[in-house]
């Protein structure tokens, strides 16, 4: 097995996950770092957004990962041989108003990583783009929709529940003339 600061983004998250969840805790991977791993690395992220599927305390969370050496430092989790830091932002897991519509579960060397889909990861990107405008958020969702196979019906469907059906025919424009 890799020693942590050997470990690539996807790895290390795999490695986090697996081991939480064999300690009876719970996590998703969610924002920039699943862009990161949907892009193939175009859109750069050193942390690791977990949210957990049923809330287990801070102090659990906190021994466990103590265990593999991370330590609490304000709202995130440091580990001395790594530059990627780990969040537990609180949940529900949600993309706008909606459970996410599929997870993914992505294998590595290190473990299993539990993931929002492709279609989810967009989605949570327009999301931002959407409610506050968030540029850098649609250019992720465009890259994130170049590199993989998404549902884009189940996105436009999503958008029209979030109230945002023009704000995705822009983005659906924006794809076509990529």
């Amino acid at each position: 097995m890799k020693k942590i600061g050997q470990m690539s983004l996807g790895e290390l998250g795999a490695f986090v996950c697996s081991y939480l969840r064999d300690n009876g805790i719970d996590v998703v991977l969610t924002g920039g770092a699943c862009v990161f791993l949907y892009t193939e690395g175009q859109y750069v992220s050193y942390d690791l957004d977990f949210i957990e599927r049923l809330t287990s305390s801070r102090r659990k969370l906190k021994r466990v990962l103590q265990e593999i050496g991370f330590e609490e430092e304000k709202r995130y989790f440091k580990h001395p041989d790594t530059d990627f830091f780990l969040e537990f932002p609180s949940g529900p897991l949600a993309i706008g108003d909606e459970p996410p519509w599929r997870l993914s579960i992505l294998s590595f060397e290190t473990g299993e990583l539990q993931a929002l889909s492709p279609t989810d990861c967009l989605k949570d990107r327009l999301a931002a783009y959407y409610h506050w405008n968030d540029r850098q958020c649609l250019k992720q969702a465009l890259l994130i929709a170049e590199k993989n196979d998404v549902n884009l019906a189940e996105i436009e469907r999503w958008s029209k529940q979030e109230g945002c059906a023009v704000e995705f025919n822009n983005f659906r424009k924006l794809l076509e003339i990529q």
